[in-house]
């Protein structure tokens, strides 16, 4: 029998007085998740009042790991990995003790469910202050899952005044990164196959910089969005900030040839058209589109429908029609953030009441189009009564993280969760922490949380010497079919 036994500041096992049938109630909340075997420890406490907790994991070929401490259950890593691995394909049993009063109680075990299917490296993504206007301090950091290392990419202190942001990898590839710097030192920062680049993506026939950014899976094309953007802020307490566009369009940057291409059926006028991706094939281009309103007057009358148009990736040219995917003004809803699995089976995205930037719209919910039947199903499983935002897809499809203010309504943390062969998620857990009160303390948002199979080998200081400096490639004007 292989044993851990930690204890910290109090007596070894425990007799407990009382056993109950209700199961524990944890922060974070591990209770009968499905995780990946490379997950760093699941460290937690109890969400009542105590003077000890005790905890006991149980995994495949008699393993066990057994945690007492005063404060929280932390456990040690080396053994956790092992337990993990050694379990594949089956479960943890977790028994939760909790002394109060001079007395033990013993809640009911729960299951840690071990998936066979690996997760990637890590996630990249931004840590933000609640601020609006101002740039507060910022920047784009990862985290390597096995553990609770977190380093940075680029921090904003790096060239005051700036604020970064919209990172985005080639199908999780650390290798091929766009991200965009704002401020009087701006560019969007190219990272393809290990060369970096600073662009001035503004050209005569388009009318912002490229933002909102998603790679076609070759790697020689990335889609963006052209937008004309504004902030509304609201008056009644429960609603912040509302952001819309006055314009926009869609485009795609061809990187061999440093020229932006568009079609007329992606920049009409009458048309809102944003947050492009890409098929899992490269032959399909998705986007939002809504028909245009007077903004900021009609903000809540924008309803964005999923879209799509065919994209030929051998010369660079678009389809001659629009299809509707998802028709949500239908349903007086709108559709963003529309992100397709690598393997092609489907589409995830964010239903609101209206507009496309769902991070302050506390009924924004996750959605799963099957993209063989086109049936669409709401993410019960994963769903809160707040808001449910960004996401994205680890490279096998079978994991997704996104981000959510469920736990305060005010900060988007990360949470992760398993998609199974059939479609259905699992419960959601919050991305671990090594200190319990980690996320209590931290007065940032995760923003924008992106899967990446290795760690981004770039220097933060190499950033900051090409930004600060003069030099741009000036991407080619608008070439629209």
């Amino acid at each position: 029998m292989s044993l851990t036994l930690v204890l910290s500041g109090c007596g070894g096992k425990v007799n407990p007085e009382a056993v109950l049938k209700e199961k524990p109630k944890l922060f974070p909340d591990y209770v009968d998740v499905t995780i990946p075997a490379s997950i760093a420890p699941l460290n937690f406490k109890l969400q009542e009042e105590y003077s000890a907790m005790d905890a006991v994991f149980e995994g495949k070929n008699n393993q066990v790991i057994h945690v007492q401490d005063s404060k929280e259950i932390c456990i040690p890593a080396g053994d956790w990995s092992k337990m993990l691995e050694a379990s594949k394909g089956d479960s943890l049993k977790v028994t939760v003790s909790v002394k109060q009063h001079d007395r033990w109680k013993q809640f009911a075990p729960f299951r840690l469910y071990v998936s066979e299917t690996p997760i990637d490296y890590g996630l990249v993504y931004r840590l933000i202050a609640p601020g609006y206007e101002v740039y507060s301090k910022m920047g784009i950091y990862q985290r390597n899952l096995s553990n609770f290392d977190q380093s940075p990419i680029v921090e904003n202190t790096l060239v005051p005044g700036s604020c970064v942001n919209c990172h985005s990898f080639r199908q999780s590839d650390p290798k091929n990164m766009s991200l965009h710097i704002r401020g009087p030192k701006g560019g969007t920062v190219l990272l393809a196959d290990g060369k970096m680049n600073v662009l001035n993506t503004k050209t005569d026939k388009t009318i912002s910089n490229f933002v909102y950014p998603f790679w076609h899976p070759s790697g020689n094309y990335i889609a963006y969005s052209v937008n004309n953007t504004h902030q509304v802020f609201h008056e009644e307490k429960d609603s912040r900030v509302e952001v819309g566009d006055a314009a926009s369009d869609v485009v795609v940057y061809d990187i061999k040839n440093n020229q932006a291409i568009s079609c007329n059926l992606l920049m009409q006028d009458s048309i809102f058209e944003t947050f492009p991706s890409f098929s899992a094939d490269g032959r399909t281009l998705y986007f939002c589109r809504a028909a245009h309103k007077k903004m900021p007057e009609q903000y809540k009358e924008v309803r964005y429908n999923l879209c799509s148009i065919a994209f030929n990736p051998e010369n660079g040219t678009f389809g001659d029609r629009i299809d509707t995917l998802f028709n949500a003004t239908a349903q007086n809803k709108s559709v963003t953030f529309p992100r397709p699995s690598p393997d092609g089976k489907y589409i995830m995205f964010t239903l609101v009441d209206y507009g496309n930037f769902s991070i302050w719209h506390k009924e924004a919910d996750l959605y799963l189009l099957d993209l063989k039947t086109g049936q669409t199903h709401r993410l019960d499983e994963v769903n809160s009564d707040n808001t449910e935002s960004y996401h994205s897809w680890s490279s096998n499809s079978r994991w997704f993280v996104f981000s959510s203010r469920r736990m305060d309504g005010l900060y988007t943390r990360p949470f992760i969760a398993y998609l199974d062969e059939n479609g259905k998620a699992g419960k959601p857990f919050l991305l671990p922490q090594s200190d319990t009160e980690f996320y209590d303390r931290l007065l940032y948002s995760f923003n924008i949380p992106e899967f990446v199979s290795g760690k981004v080998d770039v220097d933060p200081n190499i950033i900051e010497k090409l930004v600060s400096g003069e030099k741009r490639v000036q991407v080619e004007s608008l070439k629209l079919q």
